[in-house]
């Protein structure tokens, strides 16, 4: 109740914020030399140059430095051993450097370190949420270590004109079903191939071959679609319940990754447990107003999805309304005959019967919204909807549902989901420094079938607000803000494997405080 109560006054403030905002404009500031975006990306304003001797690539490149620290806490309305109510935090930081250009080469590299401050007796690693991410959990529980220092990025990069570059090495990746998400301490990177030219005018297309991934709380690359178990990573104990569970955090153990295909059943069917992942995106636009976006992912002998989405800009004085429309296809190359339809990846649970066809992870889901902006305000309204067939896989940062109905940590992939949200924004940046708070409220509304959930969960209510500023005496430091109250709507007991619970025992309040500052 204090939890609801505490959004609501959050909601209700963010709200006034929107009314209340004067009509004078912040005086102009000089670009800092880097800042960290709304989307969580980091824009550098300091950028190397191009040169014209061997020497100067190296000396005429750019160091950019970054503290940062990262605080979550996290709230269950009824704790057990499985949803321990939990404070974490991670201080930390990064050296990049970037070189200059020579003859269209350039090179950077990435150092990133975040030290987690975890209680071990009290809090559960194996049980964590958000804060996880502040140290590895599979470390810690190996060996007690609660740092990470790894090379998060080292790259050779070949430029041409028209904004086109070939680049090779361990990088970050955004694009539809890949992204940094660098919304903890380490941002999630790839190591492989990537094209990207603008050559076709008002249009961008991408193309990667990614060998491996580094999720945000490893410190060694490892499998896009696989998920580890003792037999690949040699547990001590392959009986002990705690040894297995720690395995499971040694490959891809993302919370949209599929569960069911791990190392010893891909083997067992034949199936390559490092294949690559490899990603497409194409981006036009006509007059300003139409747009066209298509993307697709496919994983050899396992899986493939893609995506197509229309967007149309209309103006009605200074109100202009974007009216848009999302469709996914997820296709089955032979993933579903190993882990089922159903992300648990448990064949046998009773969750799982209730798919229409649970060993095939053919899929679709469509969505549709409708975008209201004025001046310094968005209104956007949407919907998805997953059908009835399988739970979608895209354990990589990108979200099917993003810009729709994806509110913060919140998965509406499972088959049969509908999701409908509300979202109001005010945005003070056109630079990406905000020197007015940046205020993002919305109110999330899960349809559910409880069928397909492990515990039978039913609909539920998420809200959900967030705040962010660059502090005006220094502008290279930033302050965020993020919290998300989830209310589950059945208040009826239910029994499942001999416990008696509430949905609503599991009502949770996700909050996050972070510091960045670049120098």
């Amino acid at each position: 109740m204090r939890a609801i109560i505490l959004c609501t006054i959050l909601l209700t403030s963010a709200i006034n914020t929107f009314a209340q905002e004067s009509n004078t404009t912040a005086p102009k500031v000089k670009l800092p030399r880097a800042t960290m975006l709304k989307n969580s990306t980091v824009a550098y304003f300091d950028e190397p140059t191009e040169v014209d001797t061997l020497e100067g690539l190296f000396s005429e490149g750019k160091f950019h430095g970054r503290l940062r620290t990262n605080t979550f806490y996290y709230w269950w309305d009824t704790p057990d051993p499985k949803h321990d109510i939990h404070l974490i935090s991670g201080v930390g930081g990064s050296v990049v450097y970037q070189s200059a250009i020579y003859k269209g080469f350039d090179f950077g590299a990435a150092l990133y370190y975040s030290h987690g401050f975890v209680k071990e007796k009290e809090d559960n690693a194996l049980f964590l949420k958000a804060g996880k991410d502040a140290f590895s959990r599979y470390a810690f529980l190996k060996t007690g270590n609660k740092n990470m220092a790894v090379l998060g990025q080292a790259y050779l990069r070949y430029n041409w004109e028209d904004e086109t570059q070939l680049t090779a090495g361990r990088q970050i990746v955004e694009s539809f079903y890949t992204k940094s998400n660098d919304t903890k301490m380490i941002p999630n990177t790839f190591d492989g191939v990537v094209f990207h030219t603008e050559m076709i005018p008002d249009s961008v297309i991408q193309v990667a071959y990614l060998d491996k991934q580094k999720l945000r709380d490893h410190t060694e690359a490892h499998a896009v679609l696989m998920r580890g178990d003792c037999a690949s990573d040699g547990c001590f104990d392959d009986t002990d319940p705690e040894q297995i569970k720690i395995a499971t955090l040694s490959e891809n153990d993302d919370s949209a990754m599929h569960k069911g295909l791990t190392y010893t059943r891909l083997k067992a069917e034949g199936k390559p447990t490092d294949a690559p992942l490899m990603t497409a995106d194409f981006h036009t636009s006509f007059d300003y107003s139409f747009e066209i976006d298509a993307a697709a992912y496919y994983v050899p002998e396992l899986l493939s999805q893609a995506m197509i989405e229309l967007n149309h800009e209309m103006s009605i004085g200074k109100l202009r309304i974007i009216p848009g429309v999302r469709y996914v296809k997820q296709f089955d190359l032979g993933a579903g005959s190993v882990g089922g339809a159903s992300l648990s990846g448990d064949l046998n649970a009773t969750n799982t019967k209730s798919y229409k066809n649970f060993d095939s992870l053919e899929s679709q889901m469509i969505a549709a919204r409708l975008v209201f902006k004025a001046d310094n305000y968005k209104l956007n309204l949407a919907y998805t909807y997953v059908l009835d067939e399988a739970d979608l896989v895209t354990p990589w940062r990108g979200f099917a549902t993003s810009g729709y109905t994806r509110s913060m940590a919140r998965y509406n992939w499972k088959a049969n989901t509908k999701s409908y949200r509300a979202e109001v924004v005010r945005c003070t940046s056109t630079d990406g420094i905000y020197n007015k708070v940046y205020v993002q409220a919305s109110l999330l509304y899960q349809d559910n079938d409880d069928r397909k959930s492990s515990l039978q969960l039913d609909d539920s209510l998420y809200y959900y607000v967030g705040f962010m500023q660059n502090i005006a005496a220094l502008d290279n430091m930033q302050w965020r803000l993020r919290l998300g109250f989830q209310q589950f709507l059945n208040t009826s007991p239910k029994t499942i494997d001999n416990e008696t619970f509430k949905d609503s025992d599991l009502n949770n309040l996700d909050s996050r405080f972070e510091i960045n500052y670049f120098f």
